[in-house]
């Protein structure tokens, strides 16, 4: 996933109508806030306050804002903020499908989001679901990881009702590697945040271990916030519907709807939390500058003994 960068007369025709889907219900809310915030300092380069910004009518947005990839990001960002203090409201969606269609956006997120909006919770957790790395979690744990039986393992392993001692032995012996290499760091992350590993109760299937070497690769900790950057990060090196990453995290530590697998408190408007806003637009680019997609099969053995700051020059993963 590539951010792309407007131009400031570009950005702030956005702006105008990002503030307009915040203030949909009134209000702006902190999270939002600090989204759009964000977005203006990390895209755009510019500090203007945001209160200041005039409404602006879908055909003017329309007018000076170009069709195409960049218009496609800017109704992803609209979703980001509309989820980011709480489920999208009717108001806020009315605002975000007015612009998109004025900027002729018709991407798959704007349709999954339009089931949630209609009620139609099943179906749209069932689209949710099929565009997002759950979904392809599952196809590469069966393509990669022994068929059927390897998925049954993987997925009842999860939720605590597999085992595989040969296979978790594996991960134990990352606790005798040197303190500095991606296996011991990646050791020390799960028993310190009291994560399982592949073959033990809870932990996760082969396929879904990337997100683990994520944490430990981008050093990020197991916290809701930091879980926004890793989901940023995610996002950022996917190859294949990145921005449904970054709804799954919205959805989950912004709107409070848990869209994992597992039980999840209810948590809402993450992003308030200063700085972090910025930190995760930053762990977009990030992803983005890697050379693999970690979530594609990614072969991490040959790496574990290595030491983890060499292993991120080989991703051509920046420093944060």
């Amino acid at each position: 996933m590539q951010l792309i960068y407007p131009t400031p007369e570009q950005g702030r025709l956005g702006l105008r109508a990002m503030r307009m889907v915040a203030a949909a219900d009134g209000v702006i809310r902190p999270a939002a806030r600090a989204m759009i915030e964000a977005a203006e300092r990390v895209l755009l380069q510019l500090d203007e306050p945001l209160d200041e910004f005039a409404p602006i009518a879908p055909a003017e947005l329309a007018a000076g804002f170009p069709a195409g990839p960049l218009a496609e990001q800017f109704c992803q960002g609209m979703l980001v903020v509309s989820l980011a203090d709480s489920p999208t409201t009717p108001a806020a969606w009315e605002t975000v499908t007015a612009f998109a269609n004025a900027l002729r956006v018709h991407m798959p997120a704007l349709q999954t989001m339009q089931k949630m909006m209609e009620q139609h919770m099943l179906l749209f957790r069932l689209d949710f679901l099929r565009h997002s790395h759950i979904a392809d979690m599952v196809k590469h744990q069966y393509r990669d990881h022994g068929g059927l039986p390897g998925v049954a393992a993987g997925l009842l392993g999860l939720r605590g009702l597999y085992e595989d001692p040969e296979l978790a032995a594996r991960f134990i012996a990352f606790g005798k590697l040197p303190e500095d290499t991606l296996g011991r760091r990646f050791f020390e992350h799960c028993r310190e945040n009291h994560f399982g590993f592949p073959g033990e109760k809870h932990g996760f299937p082969l396929a879904g271990v990337y997100h683990d070497f994520a944490h430990v690769l981008g050093g990020y900790r197991a916290t809701p916030g930091e879980e926004m950057l890793v989901g940023g990060l995610t996002a950022g090196f996917r190859r294949i519907n990145p921005f449904y990453v970054l709804l799954f995290v919205q959805f989950t530590f912004g709107a409070g709807m848990n869209m994992t697998p597992v039980p999840q408190p209810r948590m809402t408007g993450v992003l308030a939390e200063p700085g972090l806003a910025e930190r995760f637009l930053r762990s977009i680019e990030r992803g983005s500058a890697m050379n693999t997609d970690l979530a594609d099969n990614w072969d991490f053995w040959p790496l574990v003994a290595r030491p983890i700051d060499e292993v991120r020059r080989q991703l051509d993963l920046p420093p944060e």
